[in-house]
């Protein structure tokens, strides 16, 4: 399976989930210190390069979304590993 396949597939998951389980994913996943760096450096970034509006609030979102998919990547790398 490629990234892009990979990306795709988890988009789909997560597009179906209820709130109280993306919560739940995030919680067993994410440090919330990891959360929280997101938001402040999302905002920060967006207002000092001009984003405004609903992008500016989505980029806490796609840098969670990419951790998240960094994430499973490395657990399917391990998982593979046959000396594992």
């Amino acid at each position: 399976m490629t990234f892009e396949e990979m990306a795709w597939e988890f988009v789909e998951v997560f597009d179906e989930l209820e709130v109280e389980q993306i919560n739940e994913m995030l919680a067993k996943n994410v440090p919330l210190q990891t959360l929280e760096f997101f938001g402040r450096y999302g905002r920060d970034f967006g207002e000092s390069v001009g984003i405004e509006n609903h992008a500016l609030e989505s980029l806490p979102n796609l840098m969670l979304i990419g951790y998240l998919l960094r994430v499973l990547e490395e657990r399917l790398i391990t998982n593979d590993d046959p000396s594992q």
